[in-house]
């Protein structure tokens, strides 16, 4: 990939949070309340560091090609959201998300609008956020970045580790039921 992992670790968390941020304004102007979309304490919603990654990396020769992120990026960022949906339900009995009230989503979990959106954000990303980005990582020392990366990863492994435990615990009191929060 050519990319050290200091950085891939820092792009993870931006993003995380980037995505958390966006999505936790966007669901309180829905919900017209404040809305944490995160699954664990904190402002990391994992799946916007893994997608928009995923999507850096894989399609990287497509970067001068709009047309082609865009389609690419839609197929792929729809996948990753698919896979975990369906690791969410086997580890926690179920999903943050329901786009069953959404024209061509299929079982709730994908639909033909956020995949569209999906490909806007892969053009986006490759346009000006990857960019942005690798900004913020080169604004602060690399010790101080380290450091920062290693109490992050920590924290993330901690809080997802105790949401997992929490969840097989309440599992065992409800006779099979996960509960999401």
């Amino acid at each position: 990939m050519g990319v050290d992992v200091y950085y891939v670790v820092h792009w993870f968390f931006i993003y995380s949070i980037l995505g958390w941020t966006i999505e936790s304004i966007y669901m309180s102007f829905c919900n017209k309340k404040l809305t944490n979309r995160g699954f664990i304490r904190g402002p990391i919603c994992p799946i916007y560091g893994v997608g928009a990654l995923t999507v850096y990396f894989v399609l990287r020769p497509f970067a001068g090609n709009y047309l082609e992120l865009f389609v690419f990026g839609s197929l792929m960022a729809t996948a990753i959201e698919f896979c975990t949906a369906k690791i969410m339900i086997r580890v926690f009995g179920g999903v943050w998300w329901d786009y069953t009230e959404k024209p061509f989503n299929y079982q709730g979990i994908i639909c033909l609008e956020s995949s569209i959106v999906w490909g806007l954000y892969s053009v986006f990303e490759f346009w000006f956020l990857q960019s942005f980005v690798e900004r913020i990582v080169k604004s602060y020392p690399v010790m101080f970045g380290r450091i920062l990366g290693f109490v992050l990863i920590c924290y993330y492994l901690s809080a997802f580790c105790t949401k997992i435990y929490r969840n097989r615990k309440e599992d065992q009191g409800s006779g099979g039921i996960f509960y999401i929060s």
